[in-house]
Formats: structure tokens, sequence, C-alpha cells
């Protein structure tokens, strides 16, 4: 993609239009009843069936060798089990791979919600150099050369035409579908007390009380959709691989930060904003299905559910201003653990890996 579209390809991203989530409160937890619904990209069977061929498809890379599913792994909660994400061969990702388990409730998108729909969000790790480093244009004729492509493409749009755009709306689709099932609290909201059991309503309980856990994470998705600098530490890569130190003053320097150079550390939010209030500010993260998307926090600092707990009962990171300590004894902590795993985590997700066409 030419440098002037790619620009312009940003200036879109973060132009487009803010999803309004259903109301909810801080501190009031509700079961899942209905999946937020996007007017603009109206779910069809064919449609989803086309996005889930795209999201196995490996053409989407630059070389043939990544797919969405290489970084976003149903086995392992639609993440890739890593610190820091999979990446392009030859360059190193420098955050997390989230989870797209239940990411229809996020109203943004990447840790610093840079975009706001999954239909913006869709083509970004394609063209992006350190992930599957794709030409947009180029893309567009390997799928028109497909034919069964063409015939899904006619069956879902009307006609036979490939397009970024088409694409996107065929991968979001899909990514709406990926949704927790049978979640013990919703049954436990709902008022199945033996939903959870004895110990886990105790960390329910701390949860909502002392932990003070669902001034953030509540409503359906347990999330509030703001951003928080906690000061996470720094990932160990940021100084042991040059190839990450690269990625984060790429970035750093495509957003027009006059500082990339010299970055030693994450901004966060701030890149996109612009707004010093959001330096090293990230998305509140769903704790939906939490115990299969290991390792934690926007780099993946913490290999465990135990290392963030102790992480926020210290009061988060020396300089952050949002939290203070909870003073958490170690059965509480116990406790709020065994809610997160048990409470939290629906049925296996199972996925069908589907036959990617051929020429």
């Amino acid at each position: 993609m030419p440098a002037n579209s790619f620009g312009k390809f940003l200036v879109i991203l973060f132009a487009c239009s803010i999803w309004v989530p259903g109301p909810a409160r801080a501190g009031h937890l509700e079961p899942f009843k209905k999946a937020p619904e996007a007017a603009s990209n109206p779910l069809t069977p064919e449609k989803i069936d086309l996005g889930r061929l795209l999201f196995f498809d490996r053409r989407l890379s630059g070389d043939g060798t990544m797919s969405c599913a290489t970084c976003h792994i149903p086995e392992l909660g639609f993440t890739d089990g890593q610190a820091i994400g999979l990446n392009y061969p030859t360059t190193r990702n420098w955050r997390n791979t989230p989870t797209l388990l239940n990411v229809v409730f996020y109203r943004f998108l990447f840790h610093d919600g840079r975009v706001t729909s999954l239909e913006d969000q869709a083509l970004f790790p394609i063209m992006s150099a350190f992930e599957m480093n794709q030409n947009l244009d180029f893309v567009e004729e390997e799928i028109r050369s497909v034919p069964e492509y063409l015939s899904r493409f006619e069956k879902v749009f009307g006609d036979p035409d490939v397009t970024r755009d088409r694409m996107a709306l065929a991968l979001a689709a899909y990514q709406r579908t990926l949704i927790s099932k049978n979640v013990p609290l919703d049954r436990f909201l709902k008022g199945d007390q033996q939903a959870l059991s004895p110990v886990a309503r105790e960390g329910f309980a701390i949860f909502t009380g002392k932990g003070n856990c669902a001034k953030c994470h509540f409503g359906t998705g347990l999330i509030d959709n703001e951003f928080h600098a906690l000061h996470v530490p720094e990932s160990p890569e940021f100084d042991r691989d040059p190839r990450v130190a690269a990625t984060r003053r790429f970035v750093a320097k495509i957003n027009h930060y006059e500082g990339f150079r010299d970055l030693a550390e994450d901004p966060g939010r701030y890149l996109v904003t612009k707004d010093r209030r959001d330096w090293k500010a990230f998305r509140t993260p769903t704790l939906r299905e939490i115990s299969r998307t290991a390792p934690y926090m926007h780099n993946g600092v913490f290999a465990t559910l135990r290392e963030v707990i102790d992480f926020l009962d210290a009061g988060g990171g020396p300089g952050n201003s949002e939290l203070d300590p909870l003073g958490l004894s170690e059965e509480e902590k116990k406790s709020l653990e065994v809610f997160l795993v048990e409470a939290l985590t629906g049925e296996e997700f199972s996925e069908e890996y589907p036959k990617v066409p051929d020429e």
C-alpha cells in the first residue's frame, strides 16, 4: 500500500463511529442475554461462514505463512499463549495478543483502543508490518483468483466482487459469534445459587466488595470500556530483543511521536489521543474466560492470575494514581481467584477448522 494510502487508512480508522453499549453501571453485574448487533453489518450464516474461511486462510499474510488463527488459536481461547504476540517472520510484536472471545462486548478494539468497530479492526493486522505484512490491494486479487470465494462473495453480497471492505465485514461477522457459552456466573446472576461453589461465592463477594473489581469490570462483558494507567511493569523483551524495540519505535513513529527514537516504554493510549492523561493507559479487558487467556496484561508480563491479583492488591505499579492497596488476606486472594476461574469459564469452545478453498 502506498504511503499516502496508509495515512488515509489511519485517518479512516480513527474517525469511525462509536458503538454504544447497553445500559450498565459500575458495580452492577449482568447475565448474558443477547449479544450487541451492528446495524451496518447484519449477520447471516453465509457471511459468517465466509468470515470463518478468511479467518483461517493464510493468503491473508504477505508470505502465505500466517492466518488470523495463527495468533488467535481457538484451543488457546483465541489467543496465542505468548507473553508478546506472535509476529511476521524476522520481526517481533510488542504487545500481548488479546482474546477474541466475547470481543463483541468491546466498544474499543486493540489494547490502546485505536478503532471502535470490528470491521475497522479486521484489516489492521493484515497490513501491519510486524503482524501479517500483507498489501491490501494485492490480497484482494489473491482472493479474487479463487473460484469458490467468488461464489461465496456473490451469495453474501449479491455480486462476486472481492474488496477489502467486504472481507472486513465477513471477518467481523464471524468474530461476533465468538461468545462464551453456559458461563456459571450468568446462571448465578439469574438466581441459581448452586451455579457457584461456596468458595466461588466468597470470591464473588470480594469481587463486588472489598476487592473493588466491579468498579471497572461490570455489566455483561465485565468491562467499563475505559482506559486506565495502572503502571504495569514493562516487558523484559523491550530490553532483551532489539526487534521489539524496533517495533516500538516504528509504532510511535507512524503515530507522530517526536521522541520515538529514544522511547523506552509503551506509551499506551497516548499514541492515539496525544493526551498526557493517557500515558501508559490501556483498555480494560473482559474477564470472561480469563482462565483460558494467560499470560495477562497488555504485554503479558504476568503469567498467572495470582500475579495479577497480587499486583492489584498492592495498588498497581509505582506512579499509578488510580488504585489504592486493597489489603486482601491470603484466603481472600484464593477465593477471588477461584471465582475468576470457576465462575467466568464457560463450555470448552469447539471450533472445527474449515477447509480453505484451493486455487
